[in-house]
């Protein structure tokens, strides 16, 4: 699993807008569909599906065949092979969900002469937003995903060379983009895009009529969505999540495809499903926004809120602490209130000068260590205070150590372990 982690963020680094959201823990692992040996067939053999870091989509007509997202350059020869050997029509069309590198990195594998690329107008602004801060994403998504601790390097290091690349750098990728939505008929089908903004602001999901099938992108997999991602992302508004899936639900679907993942069969299952997805959504955003309103901090929201059994949807990819967060910082921005916050004193600043008063870094490493088992996120608190003013102490190394261990033997998370491996690293390198 490592192996194939360093060989996907070999890729990401090399095209840093590229990894973006991708794999969902036990929902989908990194390596899914490695084995594969067939294409996965729905709608009596008219959609095929080739599994991976990402899937790939062919839905085939009498007139040639459409394309559903592509993901990573990494399977992108494997699904081809998969899903060619199935049909060999022409390429007509390759529909992309949104403009997250694991949906879009396969698009030359798959683009013919004459082949048209389409997505939604907002693909333009999402794609240059993630271009801008390339170097911002290479270091993040290298945390995130489990590589060296030399991809690690901090500002300055070499994983920032060449890459700010100006405010409106992304290339084009799109033959056809749209607005509200975009309907075209390949031979015996109807495909319906429609803007359904979500996980990104671009997100699109795409309605064939006559297969009563619909691809749901990114927004819906087999967790609690990742509506704040730890790599960093602009706002993710619960309610665009739950106004798209109120479409989604109206169409009545009797498949629903995501790109993570396996589809969803049946009317009555589809619409059990996503009711459910929709409304654990909002129960998150109701209850967040009734405690600010209540005057509540995000942090207290965070401890507080808890999906009811029935809305329980899973937090192997988005956690709902995180959504809390997300939202509350998406509707009231950065400022908490505390005047102390408007000045560029970090709170590491503040904490070294108490680790001080508290006779450095040794007592309070020693308390970290006695609670690491027991509340190890406090301990992790208090290492990086004690580190803040020696950062080689061999006692707070130790004691972060063992705090990052127990939260990663916990953890259920395929983004929080990728978070806490990376603190792991940093501490062995410390070590050394």
């Amino acid at each position: 699993m490592r192996t194939i982690l360093a060989a996907a963020m070999l890729v990401a680094l090399a095209v840093p807008a590229l990894a973006q959201d991708v794999g969902l823990g036990s929902a989908q692992p990194t390596g899914a569909g490695a084995g594969q040996t067939k294409a996965l067939s729905f709608a009596n053999g008219r959609i095929f599906q080739a599994t991976g870091f990402g899937n790939t989509f062919m839905v085939t007509t009498k007139a040639g065949d459409v394309i559903i997202d592509t993901s990573l350059p990494m399977n992108a020869a494997r699904h081809h092979a998969l899903l060619r050997a199935e049909d060999k029509g022409p390429i007509k069309d390759i529909i992309l969900t949104h403009s997250h590198g694991d949906h879009t990195g396969g698009v030359k594998a798959w683009k013919e002469p004459g082949t048209q690329v389409i997505e939604q107008a907002s693909s333009v602004e999402f794609r240059n937003y993630q271009e801008r801060l390339a170097g911002f994403f290479a270091i993040r998504n290298a945390a995130q995903y489990n590589a060296s601790v030399g991809a690690l390097a901090g500002p300055g290091g070499a994983i920032r060379e060449g890459m700010n690349p100006g405010n409106y750098a992304a290339p084009k990728l799109a033959d056809v983009l749209f607005d509200k939505d975009y309907r075209f008929k390949l031979g015996d089908l109807t495909f319906v895009c429609l803007s359904m903004p979500g996980e990104t602001p671009d997100m699109l999901n795409v309605w064939i009529p006559e297969l009563k099938a619909l691809f749901i992108g990114d927004n819906y997999y087999a967790s609690f969505p990742n509506m704040y991602t730890l790599r960093g992302t602009p706002p993710r508004p619960a309610l665009n999540y739950v106004e798209s899936l109120n479409k989604v639900l109206a169409l009545k679907p009797e498949i629903v495809l995501p790109s993570h993942g396996v589809p969803i069969v049946g009317a009555d299952k589809v619409q059990k499903v996503l009711t459910q997805y929709r409304d654990a959504i909002l129960y998150v955003h109701d209850a967040t926004v009734k405690g600010m309103n209540q005057g509540k901090d995000a942090y207290s929201l965070m401890r507080e809120i808890k999906l009811p059994s029935e809305l329980y949807v899973g937090e192997g990819y988005g956690a709902i602490g995180w959504s809390v967060r997300g939202i509350y910082e998406g509707y009231a921005g950065w400022f908490d209130t505390d005047p102390a916050t408007m000045y560029p004193v970090a709170p590491n600043e503040a904490a070294a000068e108490l680790v001080r008063i508290a006779g450095g870094a040794g007592p309070v490493a020693a308390r970290a260590q006695a609670i690491a088992a027991s509340d190890p996120a406090m301990a992790l608190r208090l290492t990086s205070a004690a580190l803040a003013v020696e950062p080689k102490n061999p006692a707070a190394l130790a004691a972060r150590k063992t705090a990052l261990q127990a939260l990663l033997k916990a953890s259920k998370n395929s983004n929080e372990s990728g978070w806490l491996n990376a603190g792991l690293a940093r501490v062995e390198a410390a070590q050394k």
